[in-house]
């Protein structure tokens, strides 16, 4: 049997349990928080006196958090072309009726992330501190551009991606609300970890997808998650790019906005994959053929290695100043 027949029996197989993984991992819309209950109300009489809060307590937070959340604000709100990806993936199918198992859930995750863009957005809309119709063509930007993090249509590779992103935007918007609530900002803080909430139990679904398939055919998984640390895990916005530019170094620039303020650094891309070594519990697996035993050598020395060269990296000192956000507006 091909490789790919193998994939999809794995993927039907899994599918089985595809409600259970909806009611474990994600929550109903009606229970779940809505961008509104954080956010200035505008049927509220007092509605503008909340805004005025909220540009009040946004003039004291520096450029590269301003950078940071605005790039962090772009990625959540590119999430198209993150659905119409996945819904691609070997296994799901969308065509019949309302389509399989694996369709129901990307919708579902689709929803819940929905929602941190819209939370974003709007909150930069009244801070007052961004330029908005600069954001907004990068966005658009970034959606037309599309994106390759190199999985294919292969479920394993996405899964391990979908496991290893999650945990990094949980992170990422972790320490932005943490850095908020250092600069007194404590409604910004709630939001960013609301939002941290969501892609931790996002991460823990998609991880446990991986767990799941090295039970069953714990050879090719091991191969996959090899291939994907080997190329290295790209950022869904490594196409970033401003308005008037050809896709260039803008991602890397934002990068080194968020390595500058410890939103999300090369030491974090290595403690991600410790963890998921240890997660999958990579040096027990048993049943490996020749070439993945040779794969889970690799991944076991992998983190020391790469902890070395993340030593040794050098930022700039000096941000790069973004169209989206003006350094006349920061005050």
């Amino acid at each position: 049997m091909s490789i790919k027949n193998v994939r999809l029996e794995v993927m039907q197989f899994l599918e089985k349990n595809i409600d259970t993984f909806v009611d474990s991992y994600l929550i109903p819309v009606e229970k779940i928080w809505q961008p509104t209950d954080l956010l200035p109300d505008s049927q509220n009489e007092i509605f503008f006196e909340e805004v005025k809060e909220l540009r009040e307590l946004a003039k004291d937070l520096p450029y590269d958090f301003w950078v940071v959340l605005v790039g962090d604000t772009i990625t959540e709100e590119a999430l198209p072309t993150y659905e119409s990806w996945l819904m691609d993936v070997e296994g799901v199918n969308q065509t019949e009726d309302k389509g399989n198992g694996w369709s129901k859930w990307i919708r579902n995750w689709t929803g819940e992330e929905n929602r941190h863009g819209d939370l974003l957005n709007k909150y930069l809309y009244l801070s007052g501190r961004v330029d908005m119709r600069e954001i907004e063509m990068t966005t658009q930007h970034l959606i037309n551009d599309g994106f390759d993090i190199g999985t294919g249509r292969d479920p394993y590779k996405n899964f391990v991606y979908t496991s290893f992103q999650e945990l990094a935007t949980y992170i990422s918007h972790n320490r932005v609300s943490q850095l908020a609530k250092k600069y007194g900002d404590n409604k910004l803080s709630k939001m960013c970890r609301l939002i941290a909430g969501d892609e931790m139990r996002h991460h823990m679904a998609y991880s446990e997808f991986v767990d799941q398939i090295f039970k069953v055919d714990p050879s090719e998984m091991m191969l996959a998650f090899q291939y994907m640390m080997k190329q290295k895990i790209v950022m869904p916005a490594h196409f970033l790019r401003e308005s008037g530019q050809k896709i260039s170094s803008a991602f890397e620039q934002f990068s080194d906005s968020a390595q500058r303020i410890g939103v999300y650094t090369a030491s974090d891309y290595v403690d991600i994959l410790r963890k998921l070594v240890e997660k999958w519990q990579i040096d027990k697996i048993e049943g490996l053929t020749a070439e993945a035993e040779k794969a889970r050598d690799y991944l076991m020395r992998l983190p020391d290695r790469m902890q070395k060269i993340s030593e040794r990296l050098v930022i700039p000192q000096e941000p790069h100043i973004f169209k989206w956000v003006k350094p006349a507006l920061i005050k």
